[in-house]
């Protein structure tokens, strides 16, 4: 029920638009609930037994009876585009509230959850709710009213034939509540299903060259059978125990008509001797042929929304199953809010302190023990060490895409947490090893981080990263369209185009994650050379794993098992002979 009323608060914001929604499903189905009645008169004008007909009376009902039934049809189209169109303004907003609600999750949601998962909660979950909204709920909404009016309609007709459905419609409704129980989980279970093949699939194809590379086709396509089997399992699972559902109460439905139609006919037919004077039997056993054909055209009315919605109840459960998923992505909980008196940080100068810091991902793993450095303004500091030492988790710190679990990180002695994220963000600019680069040109990716930047600022940095020439030598230049992430061009491109959109950037603070792992020696040391005039004035991080990148740092902090273990210049680390010493040696000595 909680995900109704939330789906309910979605509709509540159209207000206006459900009001006017309901009026037109009122009216059009009382329209098409009086005609059956306009048909007993029309019958009825036929005495029985003499076989006089009052053709002006039929010739009015049917005439009465057509015009209704048209003008339900029409209001009933209208009413359909109207839902369609109120489900997608809803729709829309929900897909955006969860979008930009996905904006605002800490970094952490994004390294537990898969890529393919959360695409799968925008696109196929909120189409299913989109589904129901349109249609599903339309058609409830409409039975109910069908149903209700049926029913009075019916008693109004013969009380005793209506306790038939006394007995047949209490069974389809405890035969829908407790198979619902049993369905529901198997929808839930098929999204989920659903979005495991889709989260595998996304990752499989982001690898082919690795894939191809390796001659692992075979591999990946057996799994991804496996996933396919078992999202294909529980869709058909779903499906079948909701289908039999909507059998099970068709049947119950054909049973009571059945006994409306024999039950009806009898009681004509005491209608009749009664007429007749034959018989001195009570009226409420008797009815008229008028009498009998209405009810049993109200009796399928009253029957045919109870099996539609037996039909529909395994929609509604995988609409039910998609916005629990939805509004699960919508209840984790977003970037912790700034403390609520933050600071700005402004006219930054660039003096970083770490102090004994402490963090790990999980608290049963900790992965940085005890880092203290300190990095004045200007000062280029190179983070070196093995795999899994803590180097990009410090970049993570500084950013405060994680916060530490213990000890301090000041930025021109303010403790970050103290001061606001957007501000703390803004004075950084970064590169990191995996590139990243929209759909657009090559002159709107440089330009991400600096907005409306001049032609010539940007043709500046791009020539300061080396990528210039190239650009130029494209068919349409700086306006060239990058397809996704920059497919259509090499790994080396895509990061000399970050390396340019960092040298745009005007932050007083730089990070360099492993920033010319991509492109050639030549070009490295190009890129190095460039390096230098771009980080004066700026305090640079740079985390490399070959050396040679950071020889030049005016201090290099070797971490390792999370700690600072050896910290100085190039020269004085190799003096030491330490930990650096057999790094640098392992690389470079033959």
């Amino acid at each position: 029920m909680a995900v109704v009323r939330r789906i309910g608060g979605y509709m509540f914001r159209y207000k206006g638009r459900m009001l006017i929604c309901f009026i037109l499903m009122l009216v059009s189905n009382i329209l098409a609930l009086a005609a059956p009645k306009l048909s007993q008169k029309a019958i009825d004008a036929i005495e029985a037994g003499v076989g006089r007909v009052e053709i002006k009376s039929v010739i009015f009902y049917c005439a009465l009876m057509l015009i209704f039934y048209i003008t339900s049809a029409v209001l009933s189209y209208v009413l359909a585009i109207l839902m369609v169109c109120l489900s997608q303004k809803i729709v829309y907003t929900m897909r955006k509230e969860l979008f930009d609600h996905l904006t605002e999750l800490p970094v952490s949601y994004f390294d537990t959850h898969a890529t393919g998962e959360i695409i799968s909660r925008i696109s196929y979950d909120i189409d299913t709710v989109n589904t129901s909204l349109s249609h599903d709920l339309l058609q409830i909404g409409a039975s109910l009213v069908t149903v209700v009016g049926s029913l009075i309609m019916m008693a109004s007709i013969s009380p005793v034939l209506l306790l038939i459905f006394a007995i047949t419609v209490p069974m389809s409704i405890l035969y829908t509540k407790v198979h619902s129980k049993r369905v529901r989980p198997l929808f839930r279970t098929r999204s989920q299903k659903l979005g495991e093949l889709n989260g595998y699939a996304e990752e499989m194809l982001s690898g082919q060259k690795t894939i191809r590379a390796y001659n692992r086709e075979k591999v990946i396509g057996s799994r991804f059978d496996l996933r396919n089997k078992a999202s294909v399992d529980a869709y058909y699972e779903a499906e079948y125990y909701g289908a039999t559902v909507g059998a099970t109460v068709n049947f119950i439905n054909n049973f009571s008509l059945s006994l409306v139609t024999t039950l009806g006919g009898i009681f004509y037919l005491f209608y009749i001797l009664n007429g007749a004077g034959q018989a001195n039997i009570l009226p409420i056993f008797t009815i008229s042929l008028g009498g009998v054909s209405a009810f049993v055209q109200y009796s399928r009315k009253f029957a045919g929304p109870i099996n539609e919605f037996a039909n529909i109840i395994n929609d509604l459960q995988s609409a039910c199953s998609s916005a629990e998923k939805v509004f699960a992505v919508m209840d984790e909980a977003p970037e912790p809010v700034d403390v609520a008196d933050a600071e700005i940080l402004s006219e930054v100068r660039g003096d970083v302190t770490l102090s004994h810091v402490r963090f790990g991902y999980v608290p049963q793993r900790t992965i940085i023990r005890d880092l203290s450095l300190t990095a004045e303004k200007g000062n280029l500091v190179a983070i070196v060490g093995p795999t899994g030492a803590g180097k990009t988790t410090i970049i993570n710190l500084l950013m405060r895409f994680y916060d530490v679990n213990g000890g301090t990180i000041t930025v021109d002695g303010k403790e970050i947490r103290e001061v606001t994220r957007e501000s703390l963000r803004q004075a950084y600019t970064m590169v990191l090893q995996e590139t990243w680069l929209f759909h657009g040109t090559i002159y709107e990716n440089i330009t991400y981080g600096k907005e409306g930047a001049s032609r010539e600022d940007v043709i500046r940095a791009a020539k300061m990263a080396r990528i210039h020439s190239y650009i130029e030598a494209l068919p349409e230049g700086y306006d060239t369209v990058l397809s996704d992430d920059g497919v259509n061009i090499s790994k080396g491109h895509k990061q000399l185009i970050t390396i340019a959109r960092a040298m745009l950037a005007d932050a007083p603070m730089l990070i360099l994650d492993e920033a010319t792992s991509n492109v050639d020696s030549r070009t490295e040391q190009k890129i190095q050379e460039a390096m230098v005039s771009l980080m004066k004035g700026r305090t640079c991080f740079v985390i490399a794993h070959r050396l040679s990148t950071v020889r030049n740092a005016d201090v290099i902090l070797v971490v390792k098992d999370g700690n600072v273990i050896e910290q100085g210049n190039h020269d004085q680390l190799m003096e030491q002979q330490g930990f650096y010493y057999s790094l640098y040696h392992s690389q470079f000595e033959q």
